[in-house]
Formats: structure tokens, sequence, C-alpha cells
């Protein structure tokens, strides 16, 4: 973990932190780092949109957000994810989500948000998390498929699906601020998880449940497969 000598460095001007939403974002994916990162002092977490539109996510609207095309720059970038297919048919989004990622210290993602950094050619030749039954989909776009729940490659950090962003998240603070803010954070946000089921992972989980969630889980991803396929031949 970094002892947070970058973090001390660089407070001559605030962190930044880009979220970028789409169409079919998973709400937890953002607003589990999101509540962790909005902690961090001296951090602006700035939360994006392409042209500021709204994003209705189930029955959820978030509204009031930046312009994604108009963001120059940025410190870290952390991608959600969600129905990611919606964000790699979008041009637009994928191009925006190239030139910040190429220039930012910090390039992150939660779920499928890793999809994303795949399809807009960010992790080549990198191990990468991703929601398990997507995860090996990540090989079309030359990354490597990794099955932990955060995954560190360099400065690109990934986590698994869901609920892994807030661990990811705590790795994320520690690693650019040090293993004492992340804690302080976690201990404030009471975060100690005690799940009353050993089912969050198809290795833990009950074979009739597993079953039953994979077979689903399997059918939306052969449906999506042809989008990714089309945006692995253009990338390549």
């Amino acid at each position: 973990m970094s002892s947070g000598y970058k973090w001390e460095s660089a407070m001559n001007k605030p962190f930044t932190i880009v979220m970028p939403l789409y169409q079919g974002i998973t709400q937890l994916d953002f607003t589990g780092p999101y509540q962790f990162f909005s902690r961090l002092p001296d951090a602006k977490v700035v939360v994006a949109s392409l042209g500021a539109e709204p994003v209705v996510v189930e029955s959820f609207s978030f509204s009031g957000l930046a312009a994604l095309d108009e963001i120059t720059e940025c410190d870290l970038l952390c991608v959600p994810g969600g129905t990611c297919t919606n964000a790699i048919e979008n041009a637009d989004f994928l191009a925006a989500i190239r030139r910040l990622g190429l220039n930012a210290s910090y390039v992150t993602s939660v779920c499928t948000g890793s999809m994303i950094l795949a399809a807009a050619g960010l992790l080549k030749g990198k191990r990468a998390a991703c929601h398990w039954a997507w995860r090996d989909s990540l090989a079309l776009f030359g990354a490597i498929p990794d099955n932990e729940r955060v995954v560190k490659d360099g400065h690109i950090i990934t986590g698994g699906g869901v609920t892994a962003g807030i661990d990811f998240a705590l790795v994320v603070i520690a690693e650019i601020a040090g293993e004492e803010m992340a804690q302080s954070i976690q201990l404030g946000l009471e975060y100690a998880p005690q799940p009353p089921f050993n089912a969050g992972r198809p290795e833990t989980a009950p074979p009739a449940v597993r079953e039953r969630v994979m077979a689903r889980m399997q059918k939306v991803v052969e449906e999506k497969m042809p989008i990714l396929e089309k945006a692995a031949r253009e990338l390549n």
C-alpha cells in the first residue's frame, strides 16, 4: 500500500475523481464507492454524463451532473458497471473514457465497468477484475481476466461485481492516501460486513442457487456478446 506521500505532496490542489454515468448503470456500483470517496479530505468527486444529461437507474434519477465531454482531465477515473454494452455502443462516451483514462494517474472501475475500460483500449495486457459472469469476456479486448475481488496492475485498479465496489474503494483510498486514511473512513462508515449467507461467489453458493443464477446470467451475456465482439473488432 502507498505510504500516503503521493497524497500529501499533491495537496496544493484538489485530487479530482471523475465518475462517469450512463443509462443502465447499477446504482450501487456508483453509490458505494462514491460514499467512501466523498469522505476523502481534499478530494473533489465529479459525477458526470454526456451532455450533463440526467441518468435514470431503476427508480433513481441522477441529475445535476457535470458534462463528461467538457472535462479535460482528472487524477482518478472510476467507471461503474451495469449494462455496460450501452456505454460500449456509444462512441462519444467511449472516446471520453479513453481520453480521460490515457492521462489519469489512476484508472479504475467496478464490476462491468472494466469491460468499458477494456473496450476503450485501456486494459490491453493488464490484469483486471469484473463481475464473474462477464469476467472472461475481458480477453476479447486483450485484458487478462483475474478472479480476485480487487485487482491492482500498476496504476489500474479494478473491482469485482457490485458490492466489491466498497472493498475496491478502500483499496484505492489506501493506495493514494495511505492505510490510516482508509481505515479512518472505514470506521466512520462502520463498514464491518457480516453477510448472513456465504453465497456471494459461484464457488461458495449452494449448487441449486449457483445453477439457477448462472443460467440466467449466461443468457444475458450471450445476448450481449455480439456487441462485445463488434467492439473488440473495432478496437483491434
